[in-house]
């Protein structure tokens, strides 16, 4: 039986850990996220917090819609006879998602061709015009037009 108790919580994450470790965990300010023993199990294996603020659903919005994706053009789509059927379906989905799917908010280009164009800029030095996404009012749907340096 799952709850939203801290102990159920830490023993996902001992579980998880045992496949790997993660550079920083995002939660919301629930109090099993804001526990002692949660915060010291994360900072013993040197994995960052973040914390979405107070009453910010807005900060998730991107996984949020990652995963309507993942269920919308694949899970509610496809019959998995198995578990792992089921995991390789979807690591399969999100590599797609990632490298060959067109997003609506990045001018129908992909992420992987977006971020690597940024790395490019970043790690030159210079100047590129970009479409850079943000979250500004109630329409998630905006762009900021502007020169990353």
């Amino acid at each position: 039986m799952y709850t939203l108790d801290t102990p159920s919580h830490e023993q996902a994450l001992a579980m998880a850990l045992t496949s790997g470790k993660p550079e920083i965990v995002n939660s919301d300010q629930g109090c099993q996220f804001t526990s002692e023993s949660w915060c010291t199990m994360l900072t013993r294996h040197d994995i960052k917090i973040s914390m979405d603020g107070k009453g910010r659903w807005a900060d998730n919005v991107y996984i949020e819609r990652l995963w309507r994706s993942i269920k919308y053009e694949l899970v509610y789509l496809h019959r998995f006879e198995t578990v792992t059927e089921a995991r390789n379906a979807i690591a399969s989905y999100i590599d797609f998602y990632n490298s060959q799917r067109p997003h609506q908010a990045i001018g129908y280009r992909v992420p992987d061709a977006v971020y690597k164009e940024f790395e490019y800029a970043k790690n030159m030095n210079t100047e590129v015009e970009s479409i850079v996404p943000f979250l500004g009012g109630s329409n998630n749907s905006q762009f900021f037009y502007g020169k990353l340096s």
